[in-house]
């Protein structure tokens, strides 16, 4: 309840000693700290009292959970397992504001914040103090069975009226290293490591409500609406492993993912949102290649339905997902996943016949991931092992000529570790194997990452006949972390040709050999004019396994914290020429010009109520291509419990080498292929908002609104004039070709001595509007309501005209649909 009251409190030990990180290094803290531990069979609490001079000089606001903005707060990091590697931070802010995160490795901002645990903190004020009580249950720890327990511990309070930033165990920021320098916790004796039995049913129905615009599918409806219902469990297995499983889990909260236009060959990744591949997340990776990214895992439909009408289908229904972590006591750390998504479905309709149907557009498929890594000697030095699997039940002709039958990776990494981390070194070594049918295997081959059918590669060729695929990955690189001033890096990594992991992980090119060298200089000492500063410079090089030199770069980077604690950055890179196997997209060699960008960020300080930050930067290369971007936030807190954040951008470029398609009757200095660019004027013009209000720390309203605006302007069309050149045949003025457009259908046509051929006009306007509002109450401690709507709005046209700040209001009144649902959890901890 926030009143240290009770009679263990009265007997418990008083410690304090905190002193500063900042502002001055190794100072006494301004301000007296005191914090008290106690404990019984089934948790640890934790009293601290936060003296002030004044207490209006206290920061703080109202905010949901984990939400602690710049708001004055206290900080408890248990190493539980005492193997000065990893910890568990929990902290509440003076407003009562609950966060908490993992720390998976050696390093106090190595922060997992998907640790999810249940537990409770009260927070109390007083003209000379705020008071902060918390209880936490060993149910939600994991430690080592033993009679007396020893755990790692550091306490940090954070008072933004001063820009302090106070420590129980000081680490100086020359030094590297986090939970291995903890202060020691003892006298906890008699307790056991919980069974942890956790069951976490939902129900949920949800309404989804659009405008029908095509009388003739008989799939447009204005309304759609379903209940479903589904169950969470969290077991403890023995003292050290947890077992997470769920069954038909929902993911009606999770916020939208922001808008885009892409025009590269390369997949947009998007960050996972959803609770349950969140939590422990960092088990499940190591050192080197993406072998698993977890949004593959109920992803959209693969196969596209072939009627004229269809369904439209969603992503792949999870039937059931479980996943073991945990960390045993000879330093084995253990992380296994697996999953299981239906087989998909949606009904066709064909209107030339009247005759319903039904395709199938997703195969029954298996996932899996496992990893282990040990860890060994003074410094936590670790090891590790990965692999993951994708099995799918093709049954479709179809899916079978789209889709791999089996998908295997994983390999080995290890970091030796030397002084706290100070000096590492680094590596990797993996593998990769697919099988599946000719036409699966040859269209991974043409895929965007390999491009085997490249006509001048001499080191990869495209095998037709092919039912696997295999390649490797390698890796080495030496840091040092540690040190008054100077810091440095080097390291070097491969991909084969044929290495393909994007299955279950993300590999946006294979066939690679990279490069890379960086040096900084650092001054942690607050001088005349900065508080603190570095300068940093590096240099990279790539090649193919052919031998080709992709890309040369060199580049300049100053950082500083200003005395006022502002801070400001400010880079500059130049590129040289390069020889690139991936800009004709499975053509020939095209080269790409020397260039280069500059760009500069400054922010506010953190103690600020208003905070913002804005950046601008700028581009150019040989080819007359430029860019320039700029963009920023600013983050609003007002009356101790609104917090609003818009965060907007804008970007401008022209690209006089934009990839629009492969074409017929090309030359021979081409291969017999039309490789066509164009000169493209883009826009992209987007706010994101972002508004919390907390009735209280259990009661939250949170929204999300991105309007986005975005064009593109098709100036001029040409084709490479030659292998390994950069030149471009213009159309209409060079070679007796000539360009032609269709005022009615705004079709092209160019045609030439060689032949002709016709391409739809690729000029664009996009508008879209996606929104989340989720009203969020902790009901019961663990036990949640949501009530949740989104907005989902697009509009397409081909005008091509360059959008400016009216469009972002424009995309209000797009067509498309509501979302609206309301779901119900309930946490039962059974032991």
């Amino acid at each position: 309840d926030g009143t240290l009251g009770e009679a263990c409190w009265k007997r418990a030990t008083r410690t304090g000693a905190f002193r500063q990180r900042e502002p001055v290094e190794g100072k006494p803290a301004t301000l007296r700290t005191e914090v008290m531990f106690c404990y019984d069979d089934r948790a640890l609490y934790i009293g601290a009292i936060m003296y002030v001079d004044d207490p209006e000089e206290i920061q703080s606001t109202l905010s949901r959970r984990d939400n602690t903005g710049n708001s004055e707060r206290i900080i408890f990091s248990l190493d539980t397992y005492r193997d000065r590697r990893t910890a568990y931070s929990y902290g509440v802010t003076a407003d009562g504001v609950r966060f908490e995160y993992y720390h998976a490795e050696d390093d106090e901002h190595s922060r997992d914040y998907s640790y999810d645990p249940v537990w409770e903190a009260r927070v109390r004020r007083e003209d000379t103090a705020w008071i902060a009580e918390m209880r936490i249950p060993f149910s939600q720890l994991r430690f080592n069975e033993r009679d007396r327990q020893t755990w790692g511990l550091n306490m940090n309070r954070y008072i933004p009226a001063r820009n302090e930033d106070v420590y129980w165990i000081l680490i100086p920021k020359n030094a590297s290293g986090w939970s291995s320098r903890f202060g020691r916790l003892e006298g906890i004796r008699g307790i056991t490591p919980s069974s942890r039995i956790e069951l976490t049913p939902y129900t949920a129905a949800d309404l989804t409500l659009r405008r029908a615009e095509n009388a003739v599918d008989p799939f447009d409806e204005n309304s759609a609406w379903h209940a479903t219902a589904g169950l969470d469990l969290k077991m403890g297995l023995g003292p050290n492993l947890t077992l997470d499983a769920t069954i038909n889990p929902d993911f009606g909260q999770v916020e939208a993912d922001p808008a885009d236009v892409n025009l590269s060959a390369y997949e947009t990744y998007y960050s996972e949102r959803r609770p349950f591949f969140i939590e422990g997340n960092q088990l499940l990776s190591g050192e080197g290649p993406d072998y698993y990214y977890s949004r593959r895992i109920g992803a959209p439909s693969h196969v596209p339905a072939t009627a004229q009408y269809s369904e439209e289908s969603s992503n792949a229904t999870i039937l059931g997902a479980g996943k073991i972590s945990g960390r045993l006591d000879n330093g084995l750390s253990v992380g296994a996943l697996t999953a299981i998504t239906e087989r998909e479905f949606v009904d066709t309709y064909d209107p030339a016949t009247g005759r319903y149907g039904r395709e199938e557009v997703e195969p029954l498929t298996g996932f899996g991931v496992m990893r282990m890594q040990q860890e060994f000697g003074r410094h936590a030095s670790t090891v590790g092992v990965m692999l993951t699997g994708v099995q799918r039940d093709l049954s479709s002709p179809t899916a079978e000529a789209l889709l791999s039958r089996q998908a295997v990776s994983g390999g080995a990494d290890w970091k030796l570790r030397f002084d706290h981390g100070g000096f590492e070194i680094g590596g990797h070594a993996g593998f990769s194997h697919l099988r599946g049918s000719k036409d699966a295997i040859r269209r991974v081959q043409q895929s965007s990452a390999h491009y085997f059918q490249r006509p001048d590669a001499s080191h990869v060729a495209l095998d037709t006949a092919a039912t696997q695929l295999s390649g490797y990955s390698i890796g080495l690189n030496v840091e040092k972390n540690s040190g008054e001033h100077w810091l440095w890096e080097a390291g070097a990594s491969a991909e084969s040709p044929g290495f393909e992991i994007n299955d279950l992980g993300r590999l946006q090119t294979a066939d690679d050999i990279d490069s890379w060298v960086a040096l900084r200089y650092r001054e942690n000492l607050p001088g005349d004019l900065f508080h603190s500063y570095s300068v940093s410079i590096s240099t990279s090089r790539g090649w193919n396994f052919g031998g080709d030199n992709q890309y040369t770069s060199f580049g300049v980077s100053l950082g500083s914290t200003w005395k006022n604690f502002w801070g400001s950055a400010l880079y500059f890179d130049y590129g040289l020429r390069g020889m690139s196997d991936q800009l004709t997209r499975g053509g020939p060699l095209m080269e790409s010009g020397a260039g280069w960008s500059l760009g500069g960020s400054m922010r506010n300080s953190y103690s600020d109520d208003l905070r913002w930050e804005g950046y601008a930067s700028y581009f150019t290369d040989e080819f007359d291509s430029w860019l320039y971007d700029f963009g920023g936030w600013v983050g609003i807190r007002t009356s101790g419990r609104l917090d609003i954040t818009v965060t907007p951008g804008y970007t401008r470029s022209v690209n006089t080498r934009q990839f629009l398609g492969i074409f017929a009757d090309g030359a021979d200095e081409t291969y017999g292929r039309r490789y066509v660019f164009s000169t493209i004027d883009r826009a992209t013009l987007y706010a994101r908002f972002r508004i919390n209000y907390a009735f209280t720390a259990d009661l939250t309203l949170e929204v999300y609104a991105e309007p986005f605006a975005a064009s593109g302007n098709y100036l001029g069309f040409g084709e490479l004039s030659a292998a390994g050149s950069a030149a471009l045949t213009v159309y209409g003025s060079d070679g007796g070709s000539s360009l032609t457009r269709d005022p009615t259908t705004g079709v092209y046509t160019v045609s030439d001595e060689r032949g002709s051929f016709a391409f739809p006009d690729p000029d664009f306007n996009v508008l879209s509007f996606r929104s989340n509002i989720v009203l969020r109450w902790e009901w019961v401690r663990g036990s949640t309501l949501y009530l949740v709507w989104q907005q989902d709005r697009y509009d397409y046209d081909a005008t091509g005209d360059i959008i400016g700040p009216s469009q972002l209001f424009r995309s209000f009144d797009t067509p498309g649909a509501n979302f609206i649902a309301l779901k119900l959890t309930y946490w039962i901890p059974v032991t």
